[in-house]
């Protein structure tokens, strides 16, 4: 059995206002730097064989001290990166909320597109070939995942057996994580969510 600590990046000073989607340059704030050490501390002394973490910077300087308390390297892998929300990346979330098909996008989560983006599944097809790929890295041991709120729901909801539309019941907040079990045979079972928050 591997044992995945699913962890939402920590707090950025842009959070709740901006979809930053994939934007270069977005750092952690010092609320989140604070979140990124507790996470560190509770990783502490496990015996975590992989700390493994979107490209993009905020989950790099969350994994980073997670990785250092327990003598790792991070590993980066393009499967845990954000959601590519292409002509939506950059966008207030108060400009969004007049927009069309961004009300589609956050009611049909499975089936509704991204203008120049990718769809919620093409996202979670990618992270779950991420976690395949784990898997066979660590078949018995633990390794921590640093991604994106919304890739972690997918996967949660997906291991839960629920549709990707009803993924916004799950609440991850920054700095959370969240403990994902997968067996030999393919089998999976959430341990508990939005630990730490």
């Amino acid at each position: 059995m591997t044992v995945f600590h699913l962890v939402r990046h920590a707090e950025h000073g842009l959070l709740g206002r901006v979809l930053t989607g994939r934007m270069p340059g977005v750092s952690l704030n010092e609320r989140g730097r604070e979140q990124a050490l507790r996470l560190a501390q509770h990783f502490s002394g496990r015996a975590v064989a992989a700390v493994v973490s979107s490209p993009l910077e905020r989950a790099q300087e969350t994994a980073a001290p997670i990785a250092a308390a327990l003598g790792l390297e991070v590993t980066t892998d393009a499967g845990l990166d954000e959601i590519d929300f292409g002509d939506w990346t950059g966008m207030a979330f108060e400009a969004l909320q007049g927009v069309a098909e961004w009300q589609a996008w956050n009611q049909f989560r499975g089936t509704a597109p991204v203008p120049g983006g990718e769809t919620m599944l093409e996202a979670l097809g990618r992270a779950l070939r991420c976690l395949g790929r784990w898997r066979r890295a660590v078949p018995d041991g633990e390794v921590v995942l640093v991604s994106h709120q919304d890739v972690l729901k997918a996967v949660l909801a997906h291991s839960l057996g629920a549709p990707l539309d009803l993924m916004q019941r799950l609440e991850l907040g920054p700095g959370s994580c969240s403990v994902l079990q997968v067996f030999g045979d393919g089998g999976m079972r959430v341990e508990g969510t939005n630990i730490l928050q």
